[in-house]
Formats: C-alpha cells, sequence, structure tokens
C-alpha cells in the first residue's frame, strides 16, 4: 500500500512540474526584424521630417516598453544604429529627434555614430545610482 502511495505522489508532482513548464510564459529576446518592424511606418518622417504619423510614435512606443533587460537595450539600440544607416534618404537629424518628437525618452540618439554598449551600461548605471539614493 506505501508503495502505491509513493508511486502516485511521484506521479502528481512529475504532472505538475510539466504542467508548471508548460505554462510558463516564455521570455523572448527583442530581433530586429521586431525593432525594423516597429520604425517602417516612421521612414516618411526620416526622410522628410513634419510631424511623424501616431502609427510611428506608437512602434517607438513598442520599442521602449519592450526595452526590459540590457540584453534588449543593446539590441533594439544596435538595430536602430544599423537601420539608420542602412535606408537612402534618412536624416540623422531626423532619426535623432524621433524618439522626443513621440515623447518617449531614449538614453541615447539614434545615430550610425552611437556607441551601444557603452552608452546603454552607462545610463543603466547612472539610474540605478538615482534610485539608490532615493531610497
Amino acid at each position: 500500500m506505501a508503495s502505491m502511495f509513493m508511486k502516485l505522489s511521484c506521479m502528481v508532482v512529475v504532472t505538475m512540474v510539466v504542467l508548471l513548464a508548460l505554462s510558463a510564459p516564455e521570455v523572448e529576446a527583442v530581433t530586429c526584424g521586431q525593432v525594423v518592424s516597429s520604425v517602417a511606418p516612421c521612414l516618411g518622417y526620416l526622410r522628410n521630417g513634419g510631424a511623424p504619423p501616431a502609427v510611428c510614435c506608437n512602434g517607438v512606443r513598442g520599442l521602449r516598453n519592450q526595452a526590459r533587460t540590457t540584453a534588449d537595450r543593446k539590441t533594439i539600440c544596435n538595430c536602430l544604429k544599423s537601420a539608420s544607416s542602412s535606408y537612402r534618404g534618412v536624416s540623422g537629424n531626423y532619426a535623432a529627434s524621433l524618439p522626443g518628437k513621440c515623447g518617449v525618452n531614449f538614453p541615447y540618439k539614434i545615430s550610425p555614430s552611437t556607441d551601444c554598449n557603452r552608452l546603454i551600461t552607462k545610463y543603466f548605471e547612472h539610474v540605478k545610482y538615482i534610485e539608490q539614493r532615493r531610497v
């Protein structure tokens, strides 16, 4: 009887572990494809200036919200850096001003010369310092 109880207990524990593993949300890293898709509606603004369309700003806000980890922030920065020099006719000034025009604060300017590794690390060290002083 005790042996049967042990087997049943083990089966229940294994089943619970499997169910928990299957129900746990996967954390996906941000890809360059997602970044480019998010800012694709901004191409007209990036070439001609004016006011960025709402769909463009929604994409920029979405990127800011996706930047949850340091790795995500670096990926987004590097993809924006690469994209800013890959598309013909994109103005560096318009690219740099895009986040501000959309009311989003990025810790760097979108530019081919941005050093994403240094800036992201330095920015978030500064944010941690400020948060620690508030406590």
